[in-house]
Protein backbone atom coordinates (compact mmCIF):
# COMPACT_ATOMS: atom_id res chain seq x y z
CA UNK A 1 0.00 0.00 0.00
CA UNK A 2 1.23 3.48 -0.90
CA UNK A 3 -0.16 6.64 0.72
CA UNK A 4 0.68 10.00 -0.89
CA UNK A 5 0.93 13.12 1.27
CA UNK A 6 1.63 16.15 -0.95
CA UNK A 7 2.86 19.41 0.60
CA UNK A 8 3.00 17.99 4.12
CA UNK A 9 5.05 18.14 7.32
CA UNK A 10 6.43 15.78 9.95
CA UNK A 11 3.36 16.05 12.19
CA UNK A 12 0.99 15.03 9.39
CA UNK A 13 3.26 12.16 8.39
CA UNK A 14 3.36 10.85 11.98
CA UNK A 15 -0.45 11.00 12.20
CA UNK A 16 -0.75 9.17 8.88
CA UNK A 17 1.53 6.41 10.17
CA UNK A 18 -0.64 6.00 13.28
CA UNK A 19 -3.78 5.88 11.14
CA UNK A 20 -2.26 3.26 8.82
CA UNK A 21 -1.31 1.11 11.81
CA UNK A 22 -4.78 1.38 13.30
CA UNK A 23 -6.65 0.72 10.06
CA UNK A 24 -4.41 -1.81 8.39
CA UNK A 25 -2.70 -3.50 11.31
CA UNK A 26 0.80 -2.45 10.23
CA UNK A 27 2.94 -2.07 13.35
CA UNK A 28 6.33 -0.69 14.23
CA UNK A 29 6.87 -3.40 16.84
CA UNK A 30 9.83 -5.59 16.00
CA UNK A 31 11.63 -2.90 14.00
CA UNK A 32 15.26 -3.19 15.02
CA UNK A 33 16.58 0.08 13.58
CA UNK A 34 15.91 3.15 11.48
CA UNK A 35 17.68 3.38 8.14
CA UNK A 36 18.02 6.87 6.65
CA UNK A 37 18.78 6.97 2.93
CA UNK A 38 20.07 10.29 1.57
CA UNK A 39 19.43 10.39 -2.17
CA UNK A 40 18.60 12.68 -5.07
CA UNK A 41 15.32 12.79 -6.94
CA UNK A 42 15.04 10.16 -9.60
CA UNK A 43 17.65 7.89 -8.02
CA UNK A 44 15.79 6.58 -4.96
CA UNK A 45 14.18 3.39 -6.21
CA UNK A 46 17.27 1.21 -6.48
CA UNK A 47 18.25 2.05 -2.89
CA UNK A 48 14.68 1.51 -1.66
CA UNK A 49 14.54 -1.88 -3.37
CA UNK A 50 17.81 -2.91 -1.71
CA UNK A 51 16.51 -1.73 1.67
CA UNK A 52 13.24 -3.64 1.20
CA UNK A 53 15.16 -6.83 0.44
CA UNK A 54 17.50 -6.28 3.41
CA UNK A 55 14.51 -5.64 5.70
CA UNK A 56 13.55 -9.30 5.52
CA UNK A 57 16.67 -9.96 7.58
CA UNK A 58 16.61 -6.64 9.47
CA UNK A 59 13.03 -5.35 10.00
CA UNK A 60 13.34 -1.58 10.06
CA UNK A 61 11.83 1.79 9.29
CA UNK A 62 13.31 3.30 6.15
CA UNK A 63 13.31 7.08 5.80
CA UNK A 64 14.38 8.33 2.38
CA UNK A 65 15.36 11.99 2.14
CA UNK A 66 15.35 12.89 -1.54
CA UNK A 67 16.54 16.30 -2.69
CA UNK A 68 17.10 17.95 -6.06
CA UNK A 69 20.53 17.77 -7.63
CA UNK A 70 22.41 21.04 -7.45
CA UNK A 71 22.77 22.91 -10.75
CA UNK A 72 24.46 26.18 -11.57
CA UNK A 73 21.37 27.75 -13.17
CA UNK A 74 18.82 26.52 -10.68
CA UNK A 75 15.65 28.60 -10.54
CA UNK A 76 14.12 29.34 -7.11
CA UNK A 77 11.74 26.64 -5.88
CA UNK A 78 9.09 27.04 -3.20
CA UNK A 79 9.90 25.27 0.04
CA UNK A 80 7.75 22.18 0.50
CA UNK A 81 7.88 18.48 1.35
CA UNK A 82 5.96 15.80 -0.54
CA UNK A 83 5.80 12.50 1.32
CA UNK A 84 4.97 8.96 0.38
CA UNK A 85 4.38 6.15 2.88
CA UNK A 86 4.81 2.57 1.71
CA UNK A 87 3.80 -0.44 3.79
CA UNK A 88 2.92 -4.07 3.16
CA UNK A 89 3.92 -5.53 -0.18
CA UNK A 90 5.44 -2.23 -1.32
CA UNK A 91 7.88 -2.12 1.60
CA UNK A 92 9.09 -5.67 2.25
CA UNK A 93 9.34 -6.22 6.01
CA UNK A 94 9.87 -2.52 6.60
CA UNK A 95 7.85 0.67 6.35
CA UNK A 96 9.20 3.23 3.91
CA UNK A 97 8.75 6.98 4.31
CA UNK A 98 9.86 8.83 1.20
CA UNK A 99 10.40 12.55 1.71
CA UNK A 100 10.89 14.71 -1.38
CA UNK A 101 12.17 18.06 -0.13
CA UNK A 102 12.18 21.16 -2.33
CA UNK A 103 13.76 24.57 -1.91
CA UNK A 104 14.68 25.68 1.59
CA UNK A 105 12.95 22.60 3.03
CA UNK A 106 15.93 20.57 1.84
CA UNK A 107 18.44 22.73 3.71
CA UNK A 108 17.75 21.12 7.09
CA UNK A 109 17.28 17.37 6.53
CA UNK A 110 17.92 16.63 10.21
CA UNK A 111 14.71 18.37 11.27
CA UNK A 112 12.75 16.47 8.59
CA UNK A 113 13.63 13.05 9.98
CA UNK A 114 14.06 13.61 13.73
CA UNK A 115 10.34 13.31 14.50
CA UNK A 116 10.07 10.13 12.40
CA UNK A 117 12.84 8.10 14.03
CA UNK A 118 11.82 4.98 15.91
CA UNK A 119 12.18 5.54 19.68
CA UNK A 120 15.08 3.71 21.37
CA UNK A 121 16.26 2.20 18.09
CA UNK A 122 19.70 2.70 16.52
CA UNK A 123 20.01 4.82 13.40
CA UNK A 124 22.05 4.00 10.29
CA UNK A 125 22.56 6.56 7.52
CA UNK A 126 23.37 5.48 3.97
CA UNK A 127 24.44 7.64 1.03
CA UNK A 128 24.04 5.42 -2.08
CA UNK A 129 25.28 8.25 -4.31
CA UNK A 130 27.12 11.47 -3.51
CA UNK A 131 28.26 11.64 0.11
CA UNK A 132 29.28 14.56 2.35
CA UNK A 133 32.96 15.43 2.67
CA UNK A 134 32.86 14.37 6.33
CA UNK A 135 29.88 12.01 6.78
CA UNK A 136 30.04 12.04 10.59
CA UNK A 137 29.71 15.84 10.70
CA UNK A 138 26.81 16.07 8.25
CA UNK A 139 23.25 16.69 9.51
CA UNK A 140 22.09 13.13 8.81
CA UNK A 141 25.43 11.61 9.82
CA UNK A 142 25.23 13.14 13.29
CA UNK A 143 22.07 11.12 13.98
CA UNK A 144 23.62 7.77 13.13
CA UNK A 145 25.46 4.97 14.90
CA UNK A 146 26.76 3.77 11.54
CA UNK A 147 27.38 5.78 8.35
CA UNK A 148 27.60 3.99 5.01
CA UNK A 149 29.06 5.51 1.84
CA UNK A 150 29.87 4.04 -1.57
CA UNK A 151 33.04 5.42 -3.12
CA UNK A 152 32.46 3.39 -6.30
CA UNK A 153 29.37 5.51 -7.00
CA UNK A 154 31.39 8.75 -7.04
CA UNK A 155 32.64 10.41 -10.27
CA UNK A 156 36.26 9.63 -9.25
CA UNK A 157 36.15 6.49 -7.07
CA UNK A 158 39.85 6.48 -6.22
CA UNK A 159 39.84 10.12 -5.12
CA UNK A 160 36.69 9.51 -3.08
CA UNK A 161 38.37 6.58 -1.34
CA UNK A 162 41.35 8.70 -0.36
CA UNK A 163 39.06 11.42 1.00
CA UNK A 164 37.57 8.82 3.32
CA UNK A 165 41.03 8.36 4.80
CA UNK A 166 41.08 11.89 6.22
CA UNK A 167 37.36 12.10 7.08
CA UNK A 168 37.10 8.74 8.88
CA UNK A 169 35.32 8.58 12.23
CA UNK A 170 34.50 5.38 14.17
CA UNK A 171 31.19 4.12 12.77
CA UNK A 172 32.03 4.98 9.15
CA UNK A 173 32.18 2.29 6.49
CA UNK A 174 32.12 2.07 2.70
CA UNK A 175 30.67 -0.50 0.32
CA UNK A 176 34.08 -0.73 -1.37
CA UNK A 177 35.16 -2.55 1.80
CA UNK A 178 31.98 -4.62 2.12
CA UNK A 179 32.42 -5.96 -1.42
CA UNK A 180 35.75 -7.44 -0.34
CA UNK A 181 34.24 -9.93 2.11
CA UNK A 182 34.21 -12.91 -0.26
CA UNK A 183 37.69 -12.12 -1.60
CA UNK A 184 39.12 -11.78 1.91
CA UNK A 185 37.51 -15.03 3.03
CA UNK A 186 38.81 -16.97 0.02
CA UNK A 187 42.35 -15.58 0.28
CA UNK A 188 42.49 -16.27 4.02
CA UNK A 189 41.33 -19.86 3.39
CA UNK A 190 44.08 -20.36 0.80
CA UNK A 191 46.83 -19.17 3.15
CA UNK A 192 45.40 -21.28 5.98
CA UNK A 193 46.40 -24.47 4.14
CA UNK A 194 49.83 -26.16 4.13
CA UNK A 195 52.56 -25.48 3.32
CA UNK A 196 52.60 -22.63 5.83
CA UNK A 197 55.20 -20.53 4.05
CA UNK A 198 55.70 -16.81 4.31
CA UNK A 199 54.40 -14.68 1.47
CA UNK A 200 57.32 -12.77 -0.08
CA UNK A 201 55.47 -10.76 -2.75
CA UNK A 202 51.89 -9.82 -3.58
CA UNK A 203 50.39 -8.49 -6.80
CA UNK A 204 46.81 -7.17 -7.02
CA UNK A 205 45.05 -6.02 -10.18
CA UNK A 206 41.65 -4.55 -10.92
CA UNK A 207 39.68 -1.98 -12.86
CA UNK A 208 40.51 1.69 -12.49
CA UNK A 209 36.97 2.36 -11.25
CA UNK A 210 37.36 -0.20 -8.45
CA UNK A 211 38.23 1.29 -5.05
CA UNK A 212 37.86 -2.25 -3.69
CA UNK A 213 41.07 -3.16 -5.54
CA UNK A 214 42.97 -0.45 -3.66
CA UNK A 215 41.46 -1.43 -0.31
CA UNK A 216 42.31 -5.10 -0.90
CA UNK A 217 45.93 -4.17 -1.60
CA UNK A 218 46.03 -2.03 1.55
CA UNK A 219 44.53 -4.83 3.66
CA UNK A 220 46.97 -7.44 2.34
CA UNK A 221 49.96 -5.18 2.93
CA UNK A 222 48.78 -4.48 6.46
CA UNK A 223 48.11 -8.14 7.32
CA UNK A 224 51.05 -9.79 5.57
CA UNK A 225 53.65 -7.10 6.35
CA UNK A 226 54.95 -7.23 2.77
CA UNK A 227 54.94 -4.53 0.10
CA UNK A 228 52.06 -5.00 -2.33
CA UNK A 229 52.31 -4.17 -6.02
CA UNK A 230 48.90 -3.18 -7.38
CA UNK A 231 47.83 -2.02 -10.82
CA UNK A 232 44.71 -0.99 -12.68
CA UNK A 233 44.07 -2.82 -15.93
CA UNK A 234 41.71 -1.94 -18.75
CA UNK A 235 40.58 -3.83 -21.80
CA UNK A 236 37.60 -6.14 -21.99
CA UNK A 237 37.89 -7.45 -18.45
CA UNK A 238 35.00 -6.99 -16.07
CA UNK A 239 34.93 -4.17 -13.56
CA UNK A 240 36.02 -4.75 -9.99
CA UNK A 241 38.95 -6.85 -8.78
CA UNK A 242 40.66 -8.96 -11.46
CA UNK A 243 43.22 -11.01 -9.57
CA UNK A 244 45.60 -11.58 -6.67
CA UNK A 245 48.97 -13.36 -6.85
CA UNK A 246 50.92 -14.57 -3.80
CA UNK A 247 54.56 -15.53 -4.21
CA UNK A 248 55.96 -18.10 -1.75
CA UNK A 249 58.99 -20.38 -1.73
CA UNK A 250 56.96 -23.25 -3.24
CA UNK A 251 55.57 -21.13 -6.09
CA UNK A 252 52.85 -18.64 -6.98
CA UNK A 253 49.23 -18.83 -5.84
CA UNK A 254 46.84 -17.05 -8.21
CA UNK A 255 43.19 -16.18 -7.75
CA UNK A 256 41.94 -14.56 -10.96
CA UNK A 257 38.46 -13.50 -12.03
CA UNK A 258 38.48 -13.39 -15.81
CA UNK A 259 34.70 -13.83 -16.12
CA UNK A 260 32.00 -12.11 -14.04
CA UNK A 261 31.12 -14.29 -11.07
CA UNK A 262 33.76 -16.99 -11.72
CA UNK A 263 37.30 -17.04 -10.30
CA UNK A 264 40.10 -19.47 -11.06
CA UNK A 265 42.38 -20.63 -8.24
CA UNK A 266 45.81 -21.92 -9.24
CA UNK A 267 48.15 -23.42 -6.61
CA UNK A 268 51.47 -25.27 -6.97
CA UNK A 269 50.98 -29.04 -7.07
CA UNK A 270 47.16 -28.85 -7.01
CA UNK A 271 44.45 -29.00 -9.68
CA UNK A 272 43.06 -25.74 -11.00
CA UNK A 273 39.75 -24.86 -9.34
CA UNK A 274 36.87 -22.72 -10.54
CA UNK A 275 35.17 -20.85 -7.72
CA UNK A 276 31.99 -18.79 -7.52
CA UNK A 277 33.05 -15.23 -6.71
CA UNK A 278 30.27 -12.85 -7.67
CA UNK A 279 30.24 -9.10 -7.26
CA UNK A 280 28.04 -8.44 -4.26
CA UNK A 281 24.73 -6.69 -4.83
CA UNK A 282 23.53 -3.59 -2.99
CA UNK A 283 21.18 -5.81 -1.00
CA UNK A 284 24.03 -8.11 0.08
CA UNK A 285 26.27 -5.21 1.06
CA UNK A 286 23.53 -3.43 2.99
CA UNK A 287 22.46 -6.56 4.85
CA UNK A 288 26.08 -7.26 5.74
CA UNK A 289 26.61 -3.78 7.18
CA UNK A 290 23.36 -3.85 9.16
CA UNK A 291 24.47 -6.99 10.99
CA UNK A 292 26.75 -4.90 13.19
CA UNK A 293 26.15 -1.53 14.76
CA UNK A 294 29.50 -1.20 16.49
CA UNK A 295 32.41 0.45 14.62
CA UNK A 296 34.23 -1.76 12.13
CA UNK A 297 37.69 -1.48 13.65
CA UNK A 298 39.45 -3.41 10.89
CA UNK A 299 38.03 -1.11 8.20
CA UNK A 300 39.13 1.86 10.29
CA UNK A 301 42.65 0.48 10.51
CA UNK A 302 42.83 -0.24 6.79
CA UNK A 303 41.45 3.15 5.69
CA UNK A 304 43.51 5.25 8.13
CA UNK A 305 46.76 3.27 8.31
CA UNK A 306 46.84 0.69 5.53
CA UNK A 307 45.87 3.05 2.70
CA UNK A 308 48.49 5.74 3.54
CA UNK A 309 51.14 3.02 3.89
CA UNK A 310 50.17 1.62 0.50
CA UNK A 311 50.51 5.07 -1.06
CA UNK A 312 53.88 5.60 0.64
CA UNK A 313 55.27 2.37 -0.78
CA UNK A 314 53.89 3.16 -4.25
CA UNK A 315 55.48 6.63 -4.16
CA UNK A 316 58.81 5.19 -3.03
CA UNK A 317 58.93 2.52 -5.73
CA UNK A 318 57.29 4.60 -8.45
CA UNK A 319 54.56 2.00 -8.72
CA UNK A 320 51.46 4.12 -8.06
CA UNK A 321 48.87 3.30 -10.75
Amino acid sequence: MIVDLPDTNTSKISKALVRIREEGGAVALGRVLTLIIASTMGHEEEAIEAANDASREHPMRVIVVSTQEETESETPVDAKVDAEIRVGGDAGASEVILLRAYGDAASDPESLVTGLLLPDAPVVTWWPGAAPVIPADSPLGRLAYRRITDSSAQPDPQAALHRLCSSYRPGDTDFAWTRLTLWRAQLAAVLDQPPYEAVTAVQVSGAADSPSTTLLAAWLQLQLAVDVDYEFTGGAKASGIHGVHFTRASGVISLERELPGIATLTQPGQPVQDLTLKRRSLRDCLSDELRRLDPDELYGEVITRGLPNLDAVADKTGGRP
